[in-house]
């Protein structure tokens, strides 16, 4: 008898000893490491919807940006060259004739164009003086030919708007949709530990990190892109009166 108790006090005292095995969300556990990657993969369909619209938008905000930087970037270059060539020409017939090939990208050389083709039309090819009439008209026409081509120049200007002003909201779509799912697993599962809870919140944020991610960079080029053009725009609308102003007389 004395032996049997002997034992199992031993055995309890052993058990005592050992070291207790760590639960979860312990200290010394290791906690499950959240992936981004796996969050969107693993995202209800709604998330995954925002989440693939917001990424073609960040993708053609980022088109649209080289596109008319490129486009802009020309424009200024070779107008610069044009405006020297057009300052320094004796006459108007005398800058066609050196031809306007290398200015392809200037809108003032086009205005220019417009211009000189329709003064030749009316005078039929002679260089005379215009009369009232007919330098009206050819003011007229200049001056839509700048408008044109400022419309050319904010081409494609309006989605970069778009996206900017509609993309945060898309994302905050998005997060909404997530939370509302997270407090309804906690109503499903009766639990509002951490692991429940924080998938869901994790995909959520992504939507609204991508949505500024992709209207960031489109209001910037946005405002950057107006302000050249607007720049231009200020200068095309005096090149226009300066071109009919020749043509008035004669093409000087």
């Amino acid at each position: 008898m004395t032996t049997s108790w002997l034992e199992l006090a031993s055995s309890s005292i052993a058990v005592a000893v050992q070291p207790a095995a760590p639960a979860p969300g312990a200290v010394g556990a290791t906690p499950p490491r959240l992936d981004p990657i796996q969050l969107v993969l693993q995202a209800s369909i709604p998330v995954k919807l925002v989440l693939i619209l917001l990424a073609a938008f960040s993708v053609m905000c980022w088109i649209v940006i080289i596109g008319k930087g490129l486009h802009i970037a020309r424009a200024k270059g070779d107008s610069e060259r044009f405006m020297k060539a057009f300052d320094g020409a004796g006459s108007l017939e005398g800058l066609a004739q050196q031809g306007l090939s290398a200015f392809r990208g200037s809108p003032f050389a086009r205005i220019f164009a417009t211009g000189y083709d329709e003064m030749m039309r009316i005078t039929q090819g002679q260089r005379r003086p215009l009369d009232d009439a007919q330098g009206t008209h050819v003011e007229s026409v200049t001056r839509r030919a700048a408008a044109a081509e400022i419309t050319h120049l904010e081409s494609w200007m309006g989605m970069l708007g778009t996206i900017g002003s509609t993309a945060p909201f898309i994302g905050l779509l998005g997060t909404v949709y997530g939370i509302m799912d997270a407090f309804l697993s906690i109503g499903n599962q009766q639990s509002a530990n951490l692991p429940v809870v924080a998938p869901k919140i994790a995909e959520a944020l992504i939507a609204t990190l991508i949505g500024l991610v992709a209207a960031i960079p489109s209001v910037m080029a946005y405002n950057y892109f107006a302000r050249r053009v607007a720049e231009l725009a200020d200068v095309m609308d005096g090149f226009a009166a300066d071109v009919a102003a020749r043509a008035k007389l004669g093409g000087v």
